[in-house]
C-alpha cells in the first residue's frame, strides 16, 4: 500500500510539473484591430461603479485599484476616435423579474438588494441618478450615434438579450470587452461571443469585481485566470491608447 501510494504521490508531482511547463508556455494568439471590430461595455452603472452604488463595500477596492472608471471612458473616448462602435449591455430588473421562482447566489443577492431595478420596461420613472442609470462619465458617450445600446441582460450572458444580433447586423466579428463585473457579466459575454464564433479580447484594468477576503473570494483574480486562458488577448488601457496612436 505504501508503494503505490509513493507512486501516486510521484506522478501527481509529475504531471503538475508538466502542466505548470505548458501554461508557462501558453501561445498569444494576438488581437489586430480593424475596421470589423467592436468595444463592448457591460453594466456601465452607477450600482457597479460609483460609491453610491449598491455593491461598492464589495467592489470598491477592486474598482480603485484598477481605476476602472476613468479606463472605461478612455474606451469610449478611443471608440470615437477611431470610428468604432461601441455596443453597450445593461443589466436591469423590472418588477415582473422579481417574481421568479429561483436563482444563484449572487443572482439572488442583487434581487434582494434591489440592485439595477427600473419601475418597469416601459417606463424610465426614477432613472435618472438611479443605481440602474449609466455613470455620469459616460452618459454624453452612450447618448451618441456610435453607440449601440442593447435589451438588457438578465442574469450574467447575453443569451437573453440581442447583443449578438446587433454585432451581426453591423458587421462586427471581433470584439474588445470592459465593464462589470469581471468575474459575471464581463466573463459570461466572453465566452458566449467565443462560443458564436467572435474573436474577443478583454481590458483586464477596465473591469473589476466583488472582493470578498473573509470568505476567500476575489472574483477579480478568478476572471482574470479565465480571460487569459480564453481571450486571444488581455489589454491593459494605455496598450490600447498605444495601439490606437499608431
Amino acid at each position: 500500500m505504501y508503494e503505490i501510494r509513493k507512486v501516486t504521490v510521484i506522478l501527481i508531482t509529475l504531471i503538475f510539473a508538466f502542466t505548470s511547463g505548458v501554461f508557462a508556455q501558453l501561445p498569444e494568439p494576438g488581437f489586430e484591430i480593424d475596421e470589423n471590430t467592436a468595444f463592448l461595455i457591460t453594466d456601465p452603472q452607477v450600482d457597479f461603479l460609483s460609491p453610491d452604488g449598491v455593491t461598492w463595500g464589495v467592489v470598491g477596492n477592486s474598482v480603485k485599484e484598477n481605476n476602472t472608471v476613468d479606463n472605461l471612458k478612455t474606451l469610449f473616448e478611443l471608440a470615437d476616435a477611431n470610428n468604432l462602435k461601441t455596443f453597450v449591455s445593461p443589466h436591469y430588473y423590472f418588477p415582473h423579474d422579481h417574481t421568479w421562482e429561483f436563482g444563484g447566489v449572487l443572482e439572488m443577492l442583487m434581487h434582494n438588494i434591489g440592485m439595477f431595478d427600473r419601475e418597469g420596461a416601459l417606463s424610465l420613472e426614477n432613472f435618472d441618478g438611479s443605481g440602474a442609470d449609466w455613470m455620469p462619465e459616460y452618459k454624453e458617450h452612450i447618448h451618441s450615434d456610435n453607440v449601440v445600446v442593447t435589451n438588457p441582460h438578465k442574469v450574467y450572458g447575453p443569451q437573453t438579450n440581442d447583443l449578438v444580433l446587433q454585432l451581426r447586423k453591423q458587421g462586427i466579428n471581433k470584439v474588445i470587452i470592459g465593464g462589470m463585473s469581471a468575474n459575471l457579466c464581463v466573463e459570461a459575454h466572453m465566452r458566449d461571443l467565443l462560443e458564436n464564433g467572435f474573436e474577443v479580447a478583454v481590458v483586464g484594468d477596465a473591469t473589476a469585481a466583488a472582493q470578498m477576503p473573509d470568505a476567500g473570494l476575489d472574483g477579480y483574480e478568478a476572471a482574470m485566470v479565465n480571460f487569459r486562458m480564453m481571450a486571444s488577448h488581455v489589454f491593459t488601457t494605455d496598450e490600447l491608447v498605444s495601439k490606437l496612436s499608431n
